[in-house]
């Protein structure tokens, strides 16, 4: 049971029965400490399986749980969910506490009875509004808030409400009226039932505590104040406790959960075992490298249980930082870059574009489209397939006929959107209103795109038409985005946000759109929600196990308004330091006149050295000329003899190779080349360009000294 375990882990396995706290990095291996430490205590007698009850966030993790124990040879456990394990001991209950009535129903989704509850008070709703007045209420359950507490609630914990707090507290008090009175609960009620049942029956109580006496919860950093509250219910008083979780993988603060009960672990367990897992045992020590520093410049309360991962794999590749013009040219070097993975027998399954927001999608999915690149959406729907989308395309549709054959397709557009409800710059409060808003805007993105370059060239032909800038002809090309984007899929590349990625991971990584205003987003204003933000891209560098990308369109659309990069992105130094903090140990300032070089196969801006002078990625495809290297190298030799220096002090070997690959015709292509400056062109520019132009090394080498050797 021991072997193979790291020190930290076995360290964890063998901990005393009592409070235990695992603070465990992306891929140190929890769930096999956790697996093992219940079937170790199970083995050697120290606990009875049926009596352990191990409780997780998913399905997903419950189901490779109760595997891994089972293979293990321990079988038994209960590993559930909160809400499974509730819902279980509700039913198992529900006769006695009951007195006989049957179990109220348990509703599956609280937007209906919300658009109800809103409209009896005089709001009227949509379904995206409906959806964020259902959050908030869950968010004001999850955190024990009654109807009559929401405002000053919501006040103390900054929330940014989709309506005035005076009205959603209305919503939430009639929504609450009308689900009793029709017989049914929601999954918040299901806990507090379960809570209600421990506290207030001794006899439920004592039977619950007799069947369960060691707890295990996993992912702790996200349970929320109703949880904790239940597994309270679920201790009695009781320390044999286990959490494991990872304050840097706090991520969904929005809904109620609160890493504060991690933190304070051993202050309120004041005889707890403290075991940090810092091994990565999933990702490249490049890839680990990076993790790091991103996380290294967190704040706040979470920052104070950061931890430093080292990594435990083979080396691998550098991350690939890469700056686009826009982010239309950003999706299409992302989808030729899978298309190449690919082609080199990466599966499509093992590849990820993992982006903050799922309005980010569609660019992503029309560049795969036309890359012929297979794609499943995690998560979320297809663009296309999004109810407010489907519903503006008919609302564009109908407004073909009315819109004058002189007007702007942009404003067209805009006028046309104004039938579902949106408008320009008032994107409203609330996620799911915020996301539908995004969705629309997109389409008018589409628009000035197709305005400002009306030539097509659909997939699979190899004529070109032109056709009109026209609403009607707009209208046609959304239908064939959609019909294209609409082919199903069996397997392929997995398009996810960040917050739907968590928990997963893949062979190579695509991290896009990283611009201030889209991460960390424009809404993150307080010091916690900038760290949280900070979070979701720890979160993100951590799903890649080999191969990661990172990058940002310098502008959303062609010629459009500058944008920065995100202020958490480090700079990746290739030359060998590592990634490090843009700035950071480096008192110079930046050289302003710094020119710009771009990739000459993918258009990505060159960061590092090397790569401004071979003039493309190096994971982009070479061009090399082998013959001419080699002329080139000889020649080199030729005269670093002659002139008594390192052969490198003439041309480095980085030189050599961008000469080899970019095979200069002129001296302004030659002094372009990072690297060739005037000096040097006047030194060796006639003979390199001879040389590019097929001279044999022996007409353009100088003369050998007696006693020199090549």
């Amino acid at each position: 049971m021991l072997a193979g375990l790291d020190p930290e882990q076995r360290t964890a396995v063998t901990a005393p029965a009592g409070p235990v706290c695992i603070l465990a990095g992306a891929g140190t291996g929890k769930t096999r400490a956790v697996t093992h430490r219940i079937a170790y205590r199970s083995l050697t007698g120290e606990v009875v399986p049926r009596h352990v009850l191990a409780v997780t966030f998913t399905a997903r993790a419950a189901a490779e749980m109760r595997a891994r124990l089972t293979a293990l040879g321990v079988g038994g456990v209960q590993a559930r969910t909160f809400h499974a394990a509730a819902l279980r001991q509700v039913r198992y209950f529900a006769p006695r506490l009951l007195h006989g009535r049957e179990m109220p129903e348990l509703l599956d989704s609280k937007v209906r009875l919300v658009t109800l509850a809103a409209a009896k008070i005089g709001m009227r709703t949509d379904r995206a509004a409906a959806r964020d007045l259902a959050g908030e209420i869950e968010w004001a359950k999850s955190s024990l808030v009654e109807p009559a507490e929401y405002v000053v609630a919501a006040a103390k914990a900054l929330r940014e409400t989709p309506h005035e707090p005076a009205r959603v507290a209305e919503v939430f008090a009639a929504y609450e009226t009308l689900k009793r009175a029709s017989g049914v609960i929601d999954f918040e009620d299901m806990l507090r039932a379960a809570v209600w049942g421990i506290e207030e029956h001794n006899d439920v109580a004592e039977q619950v505590r007799a069947q369960y006496r060691h707890f295990v919860v996993d992912e702790y950093q996200d349970v929320n104040p109703l949880q904790q509250r239940l597994l309270d219910a679920w201790l009695g008083g009781r320390d044999d406790l286990t959490v494991v979780g990872d304050a840097s993988q706090t991520i969904y603060s929005f809904t109620g959960a609160t890493s504060s009960y991690l933190i304070d672990f051993p202050r309120h367990h004041r005889d707890a075992v403290v075991v940090r897992l810092v091994r990565d045992y999933r990702s490249t020590p490049q890839v680990v490298g990076l993790a790091n520093a991103v996380i290294k410049q967190a704040r706040g309360a979470e920052a104070r249980l950061r931890l430093e991962l080292v990594g435990q794999r083979a080396p691998g590749p550098e991350p690939d930082l890469r700056i686009f013009a826009d982010e239309p040219a950003e999706a299409a070097a992302v989808a030729a870059r899978c298309r190449q993975l690919i082609a080199g027998g990466t599966p499509a399954r093992e590849i990820a574009v993992l982006f903050r927001t799922n309005a980010q999608s569609e660019a992503y999915e029309k560049a795969l489209t036309e890359a012929e690149v297979p794609y499943v959406v995690q998560g979320a729907e297809r663009f296309f397939e999004r109810a407010e989308v489907r519903q503006a395309m008919v609302a564009l549709r109908s407004a073909v006929r009315a819109t004058p054959g002189e007007t702007p397709l942009v404003p067209a557009v805009v006028d046309g959107l104004a039938a579902v409800g949106w408008a320009p710059d008032q994107p409203p409060p609330g996620g799911a209103a915020r996301e539908r808003w995004e969705a629309l805007a997109a389409l008018v993105q589409l628009a000035e795109e197709y305005a400002a370059s009306p030539v097509l060239l659909p997939l699979g032909e190899a004529a070109v038409s032109e056709r009109p800038v026209s609403l009607s002809n707009f209208c046609d090309e959304l239908q064939r985005r959609a019909a294209q984007q609409h082919a199903p899929t069996v397997e392929g590349v997995t398009l996810a946000s960040l917050h739907s990625a968590k928990g997963l991971e893949w062979d190579a990584v695509f991290l896009v759109g990283l611009s201030d205003g889209t991460l960390p987003t424009t809404y993150a204003k307080t010091a916690e929600q900038l760290e949280e933000e900070r979070r979701l891209l720890y979160v993100g560098v951590t799903r890649a196990r080999e191969w990661l990308w990172l990058s940002y369109g310098a502008a959303r659309s062609p010629g459009g308004r500058a944008r920065r990069p995100s202020r958490f992105l480090p700079q990746l130094d290739r030359s060998g330091g590592g990634p490090e903090r843009a700035g950071a140990g480096n008192s110079r300032k930046p050289d302003r006149r710094r020119q710009v070089v771009s990739c000459r196969v993918c258009g990505a801006t060159l960061l590092a050295g090397a790569d401004r002078k071979l003039g493309r990625c190096p994971t982009c495809p070479s061009d090399l000329d082998d013959e001419l290297l080699e002329r080139l190298r000889e020649w080199r030799l030729r005269v670093a003899g002659a002139q008594k220096v390192p052969a490198y002090v003439v041309f480095t070997d980085a030189t050599l190779v961008a000469l080899a690959e970019r095979r200069p015709g002129r001296s302004e292509e030659l002094i372009a080349i990072a690297g060739i400056g005037p000096r040097k062109l006047g030194l060796y520019g006639d003979a390199v360009l001879a040389l590019v132009d097929g001279a044999d090394v022996d007409d353009v080498a100088p003369e050998k000294t007696s006693g020199e050797s090549p």
